[in-house]
């Protein structure tokens, strides 16, 4: 990031970078300091997620000087991240070993599919990202309608919690997307 760099390679103010990156890696430490169950492939997992993540977070800081976009792109960083955790963790539909889970796989591959489409434009990614939205709400209905959600009002409370949650995250972004583009970010 070249916000922290002056001419001849000096470095000012606070370091961002180190310190995202730190955060990171105490994140995925965790775990361990506080003795869960973690297998070592568990491990793995949360460590190219979180790797990804902060790979992402470059770019979205590189990709704009607009504070606008890169809050935009954070908050569908965001909900990637939390959909993913969500579902290896507990499960959006049902638990976490429900083949339906596997659905909201393709809401992320939308938005990344998506981005990489509109060349990271704000313009082009407050539609991606809205189509985005409607696909998390459609794989949540669908899903409790093919009753692959958990039993009962369980189902339909973790179906409409879930995807008001995440719905919520990629409207925002979208927004904060399309305020971006109006305003030359």
């Amino acid at each position: 990031m070249t916000d922290n760099t002056q001419p001849g390679g000096k470095h000012h103010g606070f370091p961002w970078r180190a310190t995202g990156w730190s955060g990171l890696a105490l994140l995925l430490s965790l775990p361990l300091i506080l003795h869960f169950p973690w297998t070592a492939s568990d491990f793995v997992l949360a460590g190219v997620v979180l790797g990804g993540a902060g790979l992402i977070v470059e770019l979205i800081v590189w990709a704009s000087s607009s504070l606008t976009y890169r809050i935009g792109g954070l908050i569908a960083l965001l909900a990637s991240v939390g959909l993913l955790w969500v579902n290896g963790a507990v499960g959006f539909l049902g638990d976490e070993h429900n083949p339906a889970n596997l659905l909201f796989l393709g809401v992320i591959a939308i938005a990344v599919a998506g981005a990489v489409v509109v060349r990271f434009k704000a313009a082009g990614l407050s539609r991606v990202l809205a189509a985005t939205a409607l696909a998390q709400l459609l794989v949540g209905v669908v899903g409790y309608a093919a009753g692959w959600a958990s039993p009962g009002v369980a189902g339909l409370t973790e179906v409409a919690l879930g995807t008001a949650l995440f719905g919520a995250l990629w409207l925002s972004s979208a927004g904060l997307f399309h305020w971006a583009a109006r305003t030359g970010g």
